[in-house]
């Protein structure tokens, strides 16, 4: 039973329903198509040869499926991840053990997406809002473009290691140098693909485009008129690698490691979800951790970059009709081939036809509608989507793009987190114990009752603090009801704690009602419950405003007493 939890694979092809099979094959073979050349581009994107991409399509595409929680994730090279690997391995471009930290970092991103997986911290991933994650694939986008143009012209860069504003500029400064074959290869590419969506949506576009551009490189031999190739590709199975386990190489990739694993999870986890709300599958996040985990793990000895899951191929796996996670063995298999036999064929896809289907993936990463769904629904995600977005393409390392997506998420929160909901209540002369909200008003009543709720904390105290100090100065009772406070701290019961001592001084009276147990054991921790006394504190209770209730009826007795007292004092006077 131990096994079948940890290894779904097994437990999928135990109890495997034959009539799925030729579901899963078909969608195998068209998410195959869509693959190939996808994971070739990223691999360009990633900074590192083609070959490396089909690797990771193999190898991270047969773990994941195997280990992970979806049915239809599938796992290999995406966009966002490959630009943050081309990101963090500038620092070693050119060195000897390039290739061996590479690896390196897939291990380190695996371990940690193991470690997090094993630890049960997959709610983690929720402190990554929407609209960083809008923001952030956006941005990437638009500097993922800007990073091919350089390809797609056909223009030999200064520093291949520019920044992506850096190409742009750099290529504005040779534009009298632009192959026009290269240039009309990549255009083609692109006009291929969006023909073929307009026709259907299923007709493989990126596939039909590259192998349109290799047949017009061997036939018009463009190869010998500048036209840049991917050039020989081994046609082997993934061989094996050995990752730099050197301790400097670690600390140097500790930091790009773990923006790595965090960003592949929320967008494994995100899109799993997003399938499985139409697939009525359960998703177990820690248990997609744990197979992201492994897969670049095991990646990582067989020569694969990092990898995560990917929405295109995903979608394309679900509206294909793949019902169990066995499509995403078989699209590894496939891949894996296709790689065997057909590799010498390969070495003709020109580098500005795997350009221009970057770029139409580019593009397609602008989620529009989720653009403007976050920027007209809520002003203050609107403001972190914009500064991450912007953060991303303007900032010189991307990991920045999310830690201030996250940070102004937290300082917009805190923002409106700091105001503390006091509400005030009175009851409805015509039916006793009901009760309508108000704003506070500042016209005096012999019974003020003040409902606190939500959570209050030491950043809504200083408004705690002014709300209460502003209420009913003239009244005779106070009542705080506490049944709508979700949390409370010391900072925010201290605040009500002075509150209590400045009205039992004037001699006012007080009453606590709704109280729970929790906040009981607060208020006796701090002596509350002894200056107020236990005569004067109403617990929370099943029925809807029974606790208050009998607090105003408490509160109505004192202010006829002491009404009464003092008619006979001045009848005595008199």
């Amino acid at each position: 039973m131990n096994i079948l939890k940890f290894i779904p694979l097994i437990d999928t092809l135990i109890n495997y329903d034959k009539k799925n099979f030729r579901f899963d094959l078909i969608a195998a073979l068209t998410v195959a198509v869509v693959a190939l050349p996808q994971t070739m581009a990223y691999a360009m994107i990633a900074g590192v040869h083609p070959a490396y991409g089909l690797y990771s399509g193999i190898v991270l595409t047969i773990i994941a499926s195997s280990f992970g929680s979806s049915n239809q994730l599938a796992t290999g090279p995406t966009n966002a991840i490959c630009l943050l690997i081309a990101s963090y391995m500038i620092p070693f471009a050119g060195s000897n053990n390039f290739f061996a930290n590479l690896f390196l970092l897939t291990f380190l991103v695996g371990a940690i997406q193991f470690t997090m997986g094993v630890l049960k911290l997959g709610s983690l991933v929720n402190y990554v809002s929407h609209a960083v994650i809008v923001g952030f694939t956006a941005g990437a986008g638009v500097i993922i473009a800007m990073g091919q143009l350089n390809n797609i012209m056909g223009v030999s860069l200064p520093d291949p290691h520019l920044s992506s504003i850096g190409k742009v500029v750099a290529c504005l400064q040779s534009i009298d140098k632009i192959n026009y074959y290269a240039l009309g290869v990549g255009l083609f590419t692109i006009t291929i693909i969006i023909i073929s969506k307009i026709i259907n949506k299923n007709i493989p576009g990126a596939l039909l485009s590259v192998i349109f551009s290799v047949v017009l490189v061997m036939i018009l031999g463009l190869e010998e008129l500048g036209v840049k190739v991917v050039g020989q590709i081994p046609q082997a199975i993934p061989p094996l690698s050995m990752p730099n386990f050197n301790l400097s190489a670690i600390g140097d990739l500790g930091t790009g490691a773990a923006v790595i694993a965090i960003i592949g999870l929320v967008e494994a986890v995100s899109i799993s979800k997003s399938i499985a709300t139409k697939t009525q599958q359960k998703i177990d996040p820690n248990q997609e951790f744990i197979g992201q985990g492994i897969a670049n793990l095991v990646g990582s000895f067989f020569s694969s970059i990092a990898g995560s899951g990917s929405f295109t191929r995903s979608a394309i796996t679900h509206q294909n009709g793949g019902k169990t996670r066995l499509t995403g063995v078989l699209v590894g298999l496939i891949i894996l081939i296709v790689l065997f036999f057909f590799a010498p064929y390969a070495r003709y896809i020109p580098n500005a036809s795997l350009a221009g289907v970057i770029m139409v993936v580019a593009y397609s990463m602008i989620d529009k509608r989720a653009l403007v769904k976050v920027t007209t629904t809520n002003r203050n995600d609107a403001i972190v989507l914009l500064v991450t977005m912007l953060t991303t393409i303007f900032a010189p390392h991307l990991e920045q793009a999310i830690y201030a997506g996250v940070a102004v998420s937290v300082i917009l929160y805190l923002k409106d987190s700091a105001v503390a909901t006091v509400r005030t209540l009175e009851t409805v002369s015509a039916n006793n114990g009901q009760f309508i909200e108000q704003l506070a008003r500042k016209n005096d009543t012999a019974v003020a009752i003040h409902q606190l709720e939500g959570n209050l904390y030491f950043g809504s105290s200083a408004d705690l603090d002014k709300k209460l100090s502003d209420s009913f100065p003239n009244s005779k009772v106070y009542l705080l009801r506490f049944k709508g406070v979700s949390i409370i701290d010391i900072t925010a019961m201290e605040v009500i704690e002075t509150y209590i001592d400045r009205a039992l001084k004037e001699e006012k009276k007080v009453i606590l009602s709704g109280v729970t147990p929790n906040i009981l054991g607060m208020l006796r921790k701090m002596d509350i419950v002894d200056h107020v006394g236990k005569e004067n504190i109403y617990m929370e209770e099943d029925e809807v405003f029974a606790s208050s209730e009998k607090a105003i009826e408490h509160a109505n007795s004192f202010v006829r007493s002491v009404s009464y007292t003092s008619e006979n004092r001045s009848v005595q006077a008199y």
